[in-house]
């Protein structure tokens, strides 16, 4: 997985924080902002678990700071509801004037109802996921509940949430006082999931009933048992990632990859842009490509990398036959393989430009092996096919069809 740093502009000037994480594999077929929940920041451990599930499944994730949160400018005590939701349609806009506009919003908690109203205004978005979110933004004011009279009277006050401290204004309360959720969601009529724990005691499983029955249809509903609110567990969060994906799959515009047809044992198919190669070998689909220094993308191993691995399968196989056949205890077998270019052996004149290819291999033995076992494995291995063919002459006979 690759990923970038970088800032957008919201609409008070402020720049905002972000990390985009695209997949290292593939081209993103598609763009997903992750809105985090209130007081949290883009590097939340749920948030990077969840962003990973989606990239590893071609889509590019922008996960940013709130202003005033994480690394952003501002003041989060001059921020609300609203502004939450601005800031997520200028991230939105920063991905379409940058990259592709986003088609999946994903938010967790608060940021779960800010992705709602987000959505509503955005008509390139064409699914939305919350996590453990309210029903209702004025949900989270439970959070500071002792201080709502002291900000009421005094018009703004210090709180504690999580063990850190911070300004809340009355505008916030007034804020999220005034949000109607239940028309919002009514009207957004896109695909919707809705991720909740039972046991959720931040946001009671209430909240999900309650947006579930706001939503039109396609909608659908996911409980994570026995996860806590901010999913601290990796499996949970990893595992609501990969939901996430294979829900969303059914509305993202995902390009149908056409893979070369062939009657041969392989074809290998390139476009006109890149190195990027696509395989066809029998029932298997393989990407070939060429490091970014070598002007490539590095979406797959490169044709000498094939080669290498080739010279490994095929010496663990052999190895694996041998020994079976013996019945010898040999557990495991770890190749490794290295390619490059060296001197011939033979070669004199060592200034000369004659080199030849080089294969060094080291192998892994592992089981309850004596010494003759081991030496015998060794020698075994020099007679694994591939190496025979790779250190024998062969013949390449090509033509145009």
């Amino acid at each position: 997985m690759g990923f970038e740093k970088v800032t957008f502009t919201n609409s008070q000037g402020k720049q905002l924080a972000a990390r985009l994480e695209m997949p290292t594999n593939q081209e993103a077929h598609s763009y997903a902002i992750f809105a985090h929940c209130f007081t949290c920041n883009k590097n939340f451990s749920a948030v990077r678990n969840i962003s990973r599930a989606l990239v590893s499944r071609g889509i590019a994730v922008l996960r940013f700071d709130f202003t005033g949160l994480g690394e952003s400018e501002g003041e989060f005590e001059e921020t609300n509801f609203s502004s939450n939701v601005s800031d997520l349609i200028e991230a939105a806009k920063f991905l379409e004037q940058n990259y592709k506009a986003p088609s999946l919003l994903v938010g967790h908690s608060l940021g779960g109802a800010a992705v709602i109203f987000a959505a509503s205004q955005l008509d390139a978005v064409v699914a939305v996921t919350t996590i453990g979110a309210p029903s209702s933004p004025a949900h989270v004011q439970h959070l500071f509940k002792s201080n709502v009279d002291e900000i009421n009277t005094m018009g703004k006050a210090k709180v504690n949430i999580g063990g850190r401290d911070f300004t809340i204004k009355k505008d916030f309360i007034d804020d999220i006082q005034s949000q109607p959720m239940k028309e919002v969601l009514k009207n957004m009529r896109k695909p919707y999931l809705v991720i909740h724990s039972p046991q959720d005691t931040i946001v009671g499983i209430e909240n999900a009933k309650e947006l579930y029955q706001y939503a039109h249809h396609p909608k659908s509903f996911i409980s994570i048992d026995k996860a806590d609110h901010l999913l601290m567990d990796n499996e949970d969060s990893t595992y609501v990632g990969n939901v996430i994906a294979g829900w969303a799959e059914r509305y993202l515009d995902i390009p149908k990859r056409q893979s070369v047809k062939t009657t041969h044992q392989v074809a290998v198919s390139i476009g006109n842009e890149g190195f990027t190669s696509e395989i066809v070998s029998g029932n298997h689909l393989l990407i070939a490509d060429e490091p970014k220094d070598f002007g490539g993308n590095d979406f797959g191993p490169s044709p000498y990398d094939y080669v290498s691995s080739g010279l490994g399968a095929c010496t663990a196989m052999t190895l694996r036959m041998y020994a079976s056949r013996k019945k010898w205890d040999l557990q495991k077998v770890i190749v490794h393989v290295d390619h490059g270019k060296e001197h011939a052996p033979d070669s004199e004149n060592t200034s000369a430009v004659k080199k030849i290819d080089t294969f060094k291999r080291k192998i892994e033995l592992y089981g309850d092996l004596n010494s003759e076992q081991r030496k015998r494995l060794l020698e075994i291995a020099d007679k694994c096919p591939v190496h025979k063919t790779l250190s024998t002459e062969s013949s390449i006979i090509t033509e145009l069809i």
